[in-house]
């Protein structure tokens, strides 16, 4: 069941849904979701260093990526065909039996710009700020600023608590975080590796994975 507006704010009074700092409601809550705005830091990868990416080294990730933080009134142009990580500038906690799903709002989209590829899900007991994966789809560059309502969460009510929240997993690699992270698929290609259990290996997780 995909909570209505009046529903998202009996959860925010509950303390069931936390948004850090506290939304401008009046600006920021749509009929079925609440908008986040757009942070001030971002990673893009340097691709005139590095000739490609090998999931399976984490240095080859973490050295291909720079960090970039802009200041508020400081446009992040996103040039044609550009790829970078965001956060959200607020942080987003879920009871154990809401989730989160982000989209990409209809007038950013319009723009060429898109959100997120894939992972839109955000599981019970999710904690930090959101990672975006920003696209520049069109054909000319887009100026994005830090505090521009740039996605919007809708919440979702599942059939139980979860037994494990996120927040729990023993191999969560993004909860809490308060920056745009880079991929960490390398750590579970460690894991894999290192279980000696090919049933390790074919265990799947959805959310924030």
């Amino acid at each position: 069941m995909i909570l209505s507006d009046r529903d998202i704010l009996a959860a925010i009074d509950a303390g069931r849904i936390r948004i850090d700092p506290a939304p401008d409601l009046a600006a920021q809550l749509g009929s079925v979701s609440v908008d986040f705005r757009l942070g001030t830091t971002f990673m893009v990868f340097e691709h005139s260093r590095h000739s490609f990416i090998d999931p399976r080294q984490p240095q080859s990730i973490g050295e291909a990526m720079r960090t970039i933080e802009v200041a508020p009134d400081e446009p992040f142009i996103m040039q044609p065909g550009d790829f970078a990580l965001a956060s959200t500038m607020e942080s987003l906690e879920l009871a154990d039996d809401l989730l989160g799903r982000l989209e990409g709002r209809s007038s950013i989209a319009r723009l060429g710009i898109t959100v997120h590829s894939t992972a839109a899900v955000f599981e019970p007991g999710w904690v930090g700020t959101a990672t975006m994966e920003l696209s520049n789809l069109g054909r000319m560059a887009v100026a994005l600023y830090p505090g521009m309502r740039i996605c919007a969460f809708s919440f979702e009510q599942v059939s139980s608590p979860v037994m494990t929240p996120y927040r729990k997993k023993a191999h969560n690699k993004y909860a809490g975080q308060v920056a745009p992270r880079a991929s960490l698929l390398s750590e579970e290609n460690q894991r894999s590796n290192g279980s000696g259990n090919g049933a390790a290996a074919r265990k799947v997780t959805s959310g924030r994975s």
